[in-house]
């Protein structure tokens, strides 16, 4: 899911003009992103070429490890640019990238201001909206979690960094700090092949039958996955380095709708997963912007192996849709889904921080149950329980995710919350015990919308996905808390019991499987959970994405 807690064609092109992106525009993937307005019109696309970071962070451990080798009988081709200026090309079977930790001269101070982090890009995205309606130029990042910064190209000076913290201070902003680092040494590229090192910050490599296999050994990574079109390894934001994948859409459809969905639901539910992650690829590629690539390959945008796990089944299902998108008023849908709903559909404004989107609403996932929402709204707390023992006539009934019961332990809890306060630059942070967590709110679909946690230095309301930043324990939004007491009443924990895996929103892949089952049609499970939205072929009429700033 996207996230769910799981051939080369002609190249095309996208733009993004003025905050508005659509088919029609030919550019280089660099432009893409660098360029935000451009007019040289093209013929209609006949397939986007995506840049997508398969090895984001690469060189962050001393020891990370890529191994690129081409199949059998085939060769690698690697270019990269030497210090005259021209490009010097190579070939081999197999080539191994690594990194050396290279003292600095002097010792250098790194410097960025962190004016919030979240744990969705959606979130952060609606945040950088607000800063920017502020006349404050910002610039969305993931070090590890989403943030918004400050753009740095503007705030360029340790002076200019600070008087702009004085200055949200004075209006009562105090979320917003300087995130400050002493460099000793930074990490170098290097490239070995057939026993000779090159160090190198930008390599492009590709392989005569276009398919490249990678193998990673970084910290709590290892695997070798096969990939399509070309790859460029080039340095990122955060003094580390990115493999980008740079493939064909249809063919990056190829190693998401297996490993998002599976293979074995029916063809009508595999044919839903392709169109979604067709619709959410190109809508979604400004997120990485500020690395100059577009999507990660991972649950923060897809589920993405390359080949592996491509299949007969999953392969009939993306080109019997080729080229179909989902729009609403002619612009694509936000084409989130999860792999559980726990029931009911939560809105998009229930997880996140943003402009609604109409078609994105709170529905029972059932074709059977007889809830009326309009009488018994999850807003109360008892219903909300009530709804959440029901366990019968559900699209997800019987699956495993669709209820579930968690018990964390207060040290837990606490040591959950201090990790989550730290990143906030919380003063807060230095607590020594919870002593309640209470819920304040609900949405009409039972999302928790406020979560208040007491503590020995006082209280804390985390909201909407927060609260999934701050406690590992609940799978989703959608639970209730009951407190955990030793023989003499003293409090020790809490249990939470729900229902759903991830966000809720949109898409139930496992009820998806149920209405496959009931021979439902892949356009009759689209209006079921994404009502009033229109599935049409790609053309250069559809708006990508609106710069809500832009359309005000």
């Amino acid at each position: 899911m996207n996230a769910a807690w799981l051939g080369r064609l002609r190249p095309a092109a996208v733009a993004i003009a003025t905050g508005t992106l659509t088919v029609g525009f030919v550019v280089a993937a660099k432009q893409i992103i660098s360029q935000p307005a451009l007019s040289q019109q093209a013929a209609p696309a006949k397939d986007v070429v995506l840049q997508v970071g398969i090895v984001q962070r690469f060189g962050t451990q001393p020891t990370d490890t890529v191994t690129l080798q081409a199949q059998t009988g085939d060769r690698l081709t690697i270019k990269f640019p030497q210090a005259d200026g021209k490009q010097q090309t190579l070939t081999t079977n197999t080539a191994t990238l690594k990194v050396l930790m290279q003292p600095l001269p002097e010792s250098q101070v790194q410097e960025r201001v962190v004016l919030s982090t979240h744990r969705s890009f959606e979130s952060a995205e609606d945040n950088a909206n607000d800063w920017r309606s502020q006349g404050i130029p910002v610039e969305i990042a993931q070090p590890k979690r989403w943030q918004v910064w400050a753009k740095r190209d503007v705030y360029t000076t340790p002076l200019l960094r600070r008087l702009l913290i004085q200055s949200l201070q004075v209006k009562g902003i105090q979320t917003a700090f300087v995130d400050s680092r002493l460099l000793k040494q930074q990490p170098k590229a290097a490239l070995l092949i057939n026993g000779k090192s090159y160090l190198k910050d930008s390599v492009q490599i590709s392989a005569g039958r276009g398919v490249v296999q990678v193998q990673t050994e970084l910290k709590d990574d290892r695997n070798k996955r096969f990939y399509t079109g070309s790859l460029r390894l080039q340095p990122n934001t955060y003094g580390t380095y990115t493999l980008v994948n740079q493939v064909p859409l249809e063919a990056y459809l190829r190693g998401v709708v297996p490993n998002e969905i599976g293979t074995t639901a029916a063809s009508s539910v595999l044919q839903v997963q392709a169109i979604l992650a067709r619709t959410y690829a190109l809508r979604n590629l400004r997120r990485f912007a500020v690395d100059n690539y577009q999507l990660c390959a991972d649950t923060q945008c897809q589920v993405y192996f390359g080949l592996s796990g491509a299949a007969l089944a999953t392969d009939s299902a993306i080109a019997a849709t080729r080229g179909k998108v989902l729009t609403y008023q002619n612009e694509l849908v936000d084409a989130v889904y999860s792999a559980s709903t726990g029931g009911i559909t939560a809105s998009f404004n229930d997880i996140w921080e943003g402009p609604d989107r109409p078609y994105l609403t709170t529905r029972v996932d059932s074709v059977t149950s007889k809830w009326d929402l309009s009488r018994q709204p999850l807003t109360n707390e008892q219903t909300a329980r009530q709804f959440l023992k029901q366990t019968k006539g559900f699209n997800e009934a019987d699956q495993k995710w669709f209820r579930w019961q968690y018990t964390s332990s207060l040290t837990e809890l606490n040591k959950d919350l201090h990790a989550y306060l730290k990143t906030l630059n919380s003063p807060l942070a230095n607590f020594k015990s919870i002593e309640q967590l209470k819920v304040e709110q609900r949405s009409p679909a039972g999302r928790v919308q406020k979560l208040r946690v007491t503590t020995d230095l006082g209280a804390i309301d985390l909201e909407k996905d927060n609260i999934l930043v701050a406690f590992y324990a609940p799978a989703s939004l959608f639970f209730y808390l009951d407190p955990v007491l030793d023989a003499k009443k003293k409090l020790t924990g809490y249990a939470f019991s729900g229902g759903g895996l991830g966000h809720g929103v949109g898409l139930s892949q496992t009820g998806s499987y149920h209405l496959g089952k009931l021979g439902w049609s892949s356009d009759r499970i689209l209006s079921f959970y994404y009502p009033g939205t229109q599935l049409q072929p790609l053309n250069n009429s559809i708006v990508f994405w609106r710069d809500p700033l832009k359309v005000r």
